[in-house]
């Protein structure tokens, strides 16, 4: 087996931390939509508090407000086609961190980026994208084709995959019928409760050995944000869209332009 890349975790923390003293800033607030579900969510916290804690030093953390859903609420309409609805509440939220005081606006989900495009016309705040993350960190590593990985609606609409391709000029591929199915069964099943399970690691890494030798993927994304529980090591590089995310996030919170 080639060389394993660690989720670029490492990369995460090293590259944005150089051992020099940095004057703290004025901190931007971020509102945070989350919930969706809450393991990935406090995935975001940490990483968020802990990296800014780096950056600053002493006992520094975000300035941030979150937004929380009930996942099941969120579940039930999704497989009920009712995204107008699931819209209206992204919308709901958006609004409310703004009134509470945020200064831009993420979403700690990939899935549910497929009804975000008037979350700016409706506040007049920043949204970070997570697909706009992902891409600028593939474009950085010089990758041209990558997998993705991640629920049903992730890897078989468009709202995802062609904002990749099309803005960032990537060949995406997505694996077969059956494996999205078997994905997705245990993100829903097991990995928005915590549960982590080696057999279904194990059927991770079969179908991403599967799609690396069809397509020759230079790299995988991890399009959804509790896939980073499960699989953490490959060898190809993977693109784990909550770390990338919570950088992208740190970096408006401090002012830093990429």
């Amino acid at each position: 087996m080639g060389k394993l890349y660690m989720s670029c975790i490492e990369g995460f923390h090293s590259s944005v931390f150089y051992g020099a003293t940095i004057k703290a800033p004025k901190m931007k607030t971020i509102g945070l939509i989350g919930g969706m579900s809450w393991e990935s969510t406090s995935s975001y916290y940490s990483l968020i508090n802990r990296t800014v804690n780096e950056r600053l030093g002493k006992n520094h953390s975000a300035s941030c407000l979150i937004y929380s859903f009930n996942f099941q609420e969120i579940e039930d309409l999704q497989y009920a086609g009712k995204w107008d609805e699931l819209e209206a509440r992204m919308l709901y939220a958006a609004d409310a961190l703004k009134k509470a005081g945020a200064d831009g606006i993420a979403v700690c989900t990939n899935t549910m980026h497929k009804v975000v495009d008037h979350i700016e016309e409706l506040t007049g705040l920043p949204l970070l994208h997570i697909a706009d993350a992902v891409g600028e960190e593939i474009i950085r590593h010089r990758d041209k084709t990558v997998g993705l990985l991640g629920t049903k609606f992730t890897m078989e609409e468009d709202f995802y995959r062609s904002r990749l391709e099309q803005k960032y000029s990537l060949t995406v591929v997505v694996p077969e019928r059956d494996e999205r199915l078997k994905i997705n069964q245990i993100i829903y099943e097991e990995l928005v409760k915590g549960i982590i399970k080696g057999e279904s690691r194990n059927t991770y890494i079969e179908i991403m050995d599967k799609m690396k030798e069809e397509s020759g993927m230079e790299g995988v994304v991890l399009g959804c944000t509790e896939i980073g529980l499960l699989v953490k090591e490959y060898d190809r590089y993977l693109y784990d869209s909550t770390i990338i995310h919570a950088k992208k996030i740190v970096d408006f919170c401090l002012g830093i332009e990429n």
